[in-house]
């Protein structure tokens, strides 16, 4: 398993990174010993990549199922297997992607010829922005828990202390490796890199399948103290007190200090999961861009810049819902704080979703209509960034289309008529239509070429103007003169473009804000399938808290997910 260097002169190639022009004097091809008999180097080259990609992609299979073996003899058998030993587990592998990154940073992207082309469409600035992002959630997570786990020391492992300062090491350290190579396509040490890169992808799927069950958990465990607490208001038996003697042995004492520690614990607990998904998703792009060489047609001509005009209806609609959609969720959060939840909120909370999600849904509709009448061509280039977003939005969407079904059948089998029964599943079966809708109009999106924006000439002569007026002084009545130029600028660019073009960043920007108020809600602890006990009365307990924390973070995924891709769209319109 070895890299082979062929020196091949080439009088046609032209530029073929966004960087610099490349030849093939510089590429090198893969060789691999199951195949060193073939007549080409190129399909020496392709068997060698399709050969990597299938190793690799067994060592991850194997990592992964070796740790889901441990995380559900954990569950299963906490006796044999204890938390700890899943820890030592995860920091052992920890450890391992840690010297490989180092090495790739330090040795393998330094090496000549070692990043030729850089692929565009991969690491765009918002999927960085969220690694960043849950990353300082991730590390901040984890500083909680060395503090909680300090305080209670007497009662706790020094693994708990150590699993987390490892865990920061490797937050650090793969953010870092992921903002600044994400777009690589690593051209040496091709089958070291993919079994590195699936070695990281394999860690931090096992880090979120330890997080879902970790939290299946605790709220089990929070849950079942509120029907005791229910059950046993007034008096006691002797048998639950000391049962919950032995549960009160290693609480927060009654310091300020260990109670931040840990609300902030359980506040920043789904970011934490949210943040292993998307590393995932971007070593996986990775994974698919090793050895791999682009050609010109691949380079964006023009890169098309975030910008706010010729939007005017989205941005008030999309703003009016994440108003009141804030409003719902903290007058939910504080009645869902309290003993017994009142069926008004409940009420409120579903009633929301019932007037929201039909205007979602019938924004993404004129969307694909839209898009079905505009004569731009299908983009059939190979693009592994925008596979895997179809393949992301796809799977992710399946985890509320799921527990919509579940409670579908549940509701159905039990009291339909009953007005929050019947609000349910209203809900259940409004968000299965707004999930398909929403695929369907942002896949179709992301599959259209791009062209240039209208007014691109306008836009430079103005860009060149105001550097030029930034280099003079600004008195008020010039300041004036520009916002007035501003202003006029806004409304010429609105009503240049064409209505098709119009409609389509409307509807975009109108459900990028819909669904960053719905990733919100759930994020920030709104779980309304905890506490209604319609569907948990119904498949029972334990069954109902796996499909709902399997589910939950796949949905959770989806609607962060979607804001790209719906971003992706409003830019390219």
């Amino acid at each position: 398993m070895s890299d082979k260097k062929v020196s091949r002169p080439c009088h046609h190639c032209k530029s073929r990174s966004a960087s610099a022009p490349t030849d093939t004097s510089k590429i090198h091809y893969e060789k691999f010993w199951l195949y060193r008999h073939c007549s080409s180097v190129q399909q020496r080259d392709r068997q060698a990549q399709k050969a990597g990609q299938l190793f690799s992609g067994l060592l991850a299979m194997n990592v992964v199922f070796l740790g889901s073996a441990f995380i559900s003899s954990m569950i299963f058998n906490q006796v044999a297997i204890t938390l700890a030993d899943v820890w030592i587990l995860l920091s052992i592998l920890k450890v391992l992607c840690l010297f490989w990154i180092i090495y790739y940073l330090l040795g393998t992207s330094r090496q000549p010829h070692a990043v030729l082309y850089r692929d565009s469409h991969a690491g765009a600035i918002w999927i960085r922005g969220s690694v960043l992002l849950f990353g300082m959630c991730s590390i901040l997570l984890n500083v909680f828990q060395i503090g909680y786990s300090t305080i209670l020391i007497h009662c706790k492992s020094r693994v708990e202390i150590v699993f987390p300062s490892i865990g920061i090491l490797f937050i650090c350290t793969q953010a870092y490796f992921l903002w600044h190579h994400s777009k690589d396509c690593i051209q040496v040490q091709h089958n070291f890199t993919r079994c590195g890169l699936m070695l990281t992808i394999a860690t931090n799927l096992l880090l979120w399948l330890l997080a879902v069950t970790n939290d299946t958990l605790h709220v089990e465990i929070e849950s079942q103290l509120r029907e005791v607490e229910r059950r046993f208001a007034g008096k006691a038996p002797s048998s639950h007190l000391h049962w919950c003697n032995e549960t009160t042995l290693c609480t927060c004492p009654n310091t300020t200090i260990c109670k931040v520690f840990q609300k902030g614990y359980i506040l920043l607990y789904p970011f934490n999961t949210e943040y292993c998904l998307v590393c995932c998703s971007v070593l996986y792009v990775m994974w698919k861009n090793v050895g791999r060489r682009i050609s010109h047609h691949h380079v964006p001509h023009t890169k098309p810049k975030f910008k706010l005009q010729g939007v005017v209806f989205g941005p008030l609609l999309g703003t009016a819902a994440v108003i009141i959609g804030a409003c719902v969720f903290m007058m939910y959060q504080i009645q869902a704080t309290s003993l017994a939840p009142s069926r008004q909120v409940f009420v409120i909370y579903y009633s929301y979703y019932i007037v929201l999600l039909p205007l979602m849904s019938v924004g993404a509709v004129i969307g694909t209509i839209i898009h079905a009448l505009e004569k731009k061509e299908l983009d059939t280039l190979k693009n592994p960034t925008r596979s895997l977003d179809v393949v992301l939005l796809m799977g992710a969407a399946l985890g509320q289309i799921g527990m919509s079904y579940f409670s579908i059948v549940a509701l159905v089998a039990t009291d339909p008529r009953d007005l929050l029964n019947s609000l349910i599943l209203s809900y259940s079966v409004l968000l299965i239509f707004q999930n398909i809708t929403q695929n369907v109009f942002v896949i179709d999106g992301l599959h259209r070429r791009r062209t240039t924006p209208p007014g691109k000439e306008e836009d430079t002569k103005e860009e060149q103007n105001r550097e030029a007026y930034s280099q003079r002084r600004v008195s008020v009545l010039e300041l004036g003169q520009e916002i007035r130029k501003a202003s006029l600028s806004y409304i010429h660019t609105y009503s240049h473009l064409s209505w098709k073009r119009r409609v389509l960043r409307e509807i975009s920007f109108f459900l990028v804000l819909c669904n960053i108020i719905l990733w919100v809600m759930p994020t920030f602890g709104a779980h309304p399938v905890f506490e209604n006990g319609m569907e948990r009365s119904f498949y029972g307990y334990s069954t109902w808290f796996v499909i709902v924390n399997f589910g939950l973070p796949l949905g959770v995924f989806y609607r962060m997910h979607s804001v790209g891709g719906l971003l992706e769209i409003y830019v390219t319109a």
